[in-house]
């Protein structure tokens, strides 16, 4: 039986953003609680794996705080993180980071139902998404064996048993043609100019975890 826990990764530098990402005001939060708060919707059990250090806004007491074992790794090294700890509570985790504010609930549970292998992983416009993706938690220790070998990409720690579900595929699903017709749940703020089109953007639209473009 498949089931669903979730992994918030917050621990890059946010070079091209200028500032720390975790505690950007969005509406009555900041990025990070926003985050975190759309993902418990659909997760059993949420895992936030931050840098060693770094200052993380309050979180509900029944979410889970990791560092990242050794820095300058990556997303993959917090995805190692995410992954070990869940292994023995879910099958299943989606990874996001904490700069994706337009998360559907819809999107997750349709790749999370479409994940036959060790990953379901968002794939439109010409890009994969494997930051916004379903992962096998089995796959930690296939995780930890990449980095230890000097491996830093994330697409390459489902090999060939990844599952693209194209951007066709998740429109055509009701639920998320309700909730997230655009897939704003893809979106990432990677610079001031991103991070104050979303704040616009929320400002015009009711306050809540779908895009409705």
């Amino acid at each position: 039986m498949k089931t669903l826990g979730a992994v918030v990764l917050c621990g890059g530098k946010s070079r091209r953003m200028g500032r720390s990402k975790v505690g950007l005001p969005f509406g009555d939060e900041v990025l990070l609680q926003r985050v975190v708060r759309c993902v418990r919707v659909v997760a059993s059990e949420v895992v936030v794996v931050a840098a060693i250090a770094q200052e993380l806004p309050t979180l509900p007491d029944d979410v889970v705080i990791l560092r990242d074992a050794y820095p300058d790794r990556g997303p993959l090294e917090g995805l190692a993180v995410g992954l070990e700890a869940l292994a023995s509570r879910v099958s299943h985790a989606f990874v996001t980071t904490t700069d994706a504010p337009f998360l559907a609930a819809a999107v997750i549970r349709e790749l999370f139902e479409r994940c036959d292998g060790e990953a379901a992983i968002p794939f439109t416009g010409g890009r994969a998404y494997p930051l916004t993706a379903i992962y096998a938690t089995a796959l930690a220790v296939r995780a930890r064996s990449l980095l230890e070998h000097g491996e830093r990409k994330v697409l390459t720690l489902a090999g060939t048993s990844m599952h693209f579900v194209s951007g066709e595929t998740l429109q055509a699903s009701p639920d998320v043609t309700a909730e997230d017709p655009r897939l704003a749940s893809l979106v990432n703020l990677n610079t001031p100019e991103d991070y104050e089109a979303a704040v616009a953007e929320l400002a015009a639209m009711a306050h809540g975890c779908t895009a409705t473009h």
